[in-house]
């Protein structure tokens, strides 16, 4: 009986050591995304930016297409790389071989010392209610997943695209979340694809369009994560003390009204401009500086939003750099976390980050809205490691 016990224990100790979430020993804080957009004449060489993102302790990293010179270099590093194909290219993966011929040649040459996890078939495809673009997309998400699985590489890249908040016809209440009529059934063959391949759900979402639309209804203090009074939906009493949560959130009521349950709602681009156009209200770099802050903090603290709190919410900052030569309003050049010349444009926490990647580190930095969870986790955590102690010692005086 006593060797019955002894065997017991062993086993409890070590499954919960490996499995138990709240451990602040092997507790991490996830790494989040960050968008490597391109579109400069300025920007360090891909060496040097991977040198940057290591030193950032950052992981997770989308560009905007398939640079040969980017996916070779960052080669057996640490960083995951989501690619895309660029809207120009859909028509042309209608065709199965062509598909085939792509993959084979922008994606298979670099694994997998590269660890590209993800390919994002175009980027926002439906904009303007133009819906040119969107009919080509199951065809090519299908034939580029397709193509993956007849080169055997499919089983750790994902397929998908990331779409504007214009897919939705309502979005106010989160509860109310609708795809519009004109693309309910592209929406409906697609999320069929994304549940079949256990693929997410991206949305590029930007409270900042929202704010600088409306400045007079929408409370600032709600865009930007600060302490608010937020909102509650009628329909479910979820409360929301930001837009970018009510957002996701009514993407995915979006689905389950299209029949879907079980896709994730990830966030592909999300940020806010350090310096606009006069007409651009909001665009300053305080207000940057504390959209971004407050995200980090909360990625950092691992946070889901009100509809799945138990599933923290991958978010990718737009953007790495500001990037000179983008066209329109002043503000499409200023998202950049960095200067092209690597100096932060505005400090939101980042050296922190990379100073260590432990959950203590998510204590320093989470709000006070924040700061009592992730104490508590650690309180837990203490008295968990304190039954182990106990427990091993009984164990030893038995033997």
């Amino acid at each position: 009986m006593a060797t019955f016990f002894r065997r017991m224990a062993i086993r409890y100790i070590f499954l919960t050591l490996f499995f138990c979430e709240d451990s602040g020993f092997f507790a991490r804080v996830a790494s989040f995304g960050i968008n490597y957009g391109q579109v400069a004449n300025n920007l360090p060489s891909p060496d040097k930016v991977l040198e940057l993102l290591s030193n950032l302790k950052i992981t997770k990293t989308r560009i905007y297409d398939t640079n040969p010179e980017i996916l070779s270099v960052f080669a057996k590093s640490n960083v995951e790389v989501i690619v895309t194909v660029e809207n120009v290219m859909l028509s042309q993966l209608n065709d199965p071989e062509q598909a085939l011929q792509w993959v084979s040649g922008h994606i298979k040459p670099y694994l997998p010392d590269t660890k590209i996890t993800g390919i994002q078939v175009g980027n926002e495809l439906f904009t303007n209610g133009d819906t040119s673009l969107i009919q080509y997309l199951v065809p090519a998400v299908v034939n580029i997943h397709n193509a993956l699985v007849r080169l055997g590489i499919d089983s750790n890249i994902h397929v998908s695209t990331p779409s504007s908040l214009e897919v939705l016809q309502e979005s106010y209440p989160p509860s109310a979340g609708s795809f519009k009529s004109e693309i309910s059934g592209i929406m409906s063959q697609f999320l069929s694809f994304l549940k079949t391949t256990k693929a997410p759900f991206w949305i590029n979402a930007y409270p900042y369009f929202a704010y600088k639309d409306d400045p007079n209804r929408i409370p600032l203090d709600y865009v930007l994560f600060n302490p608010n009074e937020g909102m509650v939906d009628p329909n479910t009493n979820l409360h929301y003390d930001n837009m970018l949560y009510a957002q996701v959130d009514a993407v995915s009521f979006a689905i389950a009204r299209l029949g879907f349950s079980g896709i994730e709602v990830r966030v592909s681009e999300t940020g806010w401009p350090s310096k606009g156009d006069p007409n651009e209200t909001g665009a300053t770099l305080q207000n940057a500086q504390t959209y971004n802050r407050n995200l980090l903090r909360r990625q950092m603290a691992n946070e889901g939003t009100p509809l799945s709190p138990r599933m923290r919410l991958e978010a990718y900052f737009f953007a790495l750099f500001n990037e000179d030569m983008k066209t329109g309003a002043t503000s499409e050049r200023n998202y950049g976390l960095f200067q092209p010349d690597e100096t932060m444009t505005y400090n939101v926490g980042l050296a922190a980050f990379a100073a260590s990647s432990t959950s203590s580190t998510s204590i320093s930095l989470t709000s006070s809205a924040t700061k009592t969870k992730a104490a508590s986790k650690e309180f837990q955590s203490l008295f968990f490691w304190m039954f182990v102690c106990l427990l091993t010692s009984a164990f030893c005086g038995f033997v």
